[in-house]
């Protein structure tokens, strides 16, 4: 445990608490993770999770863009529903990639875990994306993609990290609840 993943322990656990609840300060905290990750993902040589917290930037920037249009009168972030052909095609899309990214960082890369890293890291986008288009069905892929990051961070000795991502299923199943049933978003510029 250091003080960096301490760090990047406490704002993830904000700034994902902030995204359940639909607060618009959830973007710029998770950009701060982000970067937190990106530098702590380098050093345990999880490189599939590395490139993905820079990917997430630029998801966490698209999302924030399209919450601030996406938004009631009185501030609410609107959830819209995912099609059958969106969750095929997303899910598809997380396949291919994951057989990509995991295929190139087993053969050209020391990463750790390069296969798990790969596809933990490719459903994460996929998840993203989805939270960004303000899918209701991305809280249930982040479940999936959390459980097994948590045993991917125990097998790495990331302890912190790993009960950030247990404590981040619960707050997936609320995220999921709360914009399941239309729970009042925080309207917060």
């Amino acid at each position: 445990m250091t003080p960096l993943e301490i760090a990047a322990v406490a704002v993830s656990f904000l700034a994902i608490w902030l995204t359940a609840r639909r607060n618009m300060l959830c973007w710029p905290l998770n950009l701060v993770a982000c970067a937190l990750y990106f530098t702590l993902f380098l050093d345990v040589r999880l490189y599939a999770d590395m490139v993905l917290q820079a990917l997430f930037g630029v998801g966490i920037l698209y999302g924030w863009f399209v919450w601030s249009r996406g938004r009631r009168d009185t501030g609410a972030v609107v959830v819209m529903p995912l099609s059958r052909g969106q969750a095929a095609a997303g899910l598809a899309a997380g396949a291919i990639g994951a057989c990509a990214v995991g295929w190139f960082t087993s053969h050209h890369t020391d990463a750790a875990l390069p296969w798990i890293d790969a596809t933990l890291s490719c459903f994460s986008l996929v998840a993203q994306y989805w939270t960004a288009r303000r899918h209701r069905e991305s809280w249930l892929l982040w479940i999936a993609v959390d459980v097994a990051y948590v045993g991917m961070f125990v097998v790495k000795g990331l302890m912190l990290t790993a009960g950030l991502y247990a404590v981040m299923i619960g707050l997936a199943v609320m995220g999921y609840r709360d914009w399941r049933q239309g729970r009042p978003a925080v309207a917060t510029d």
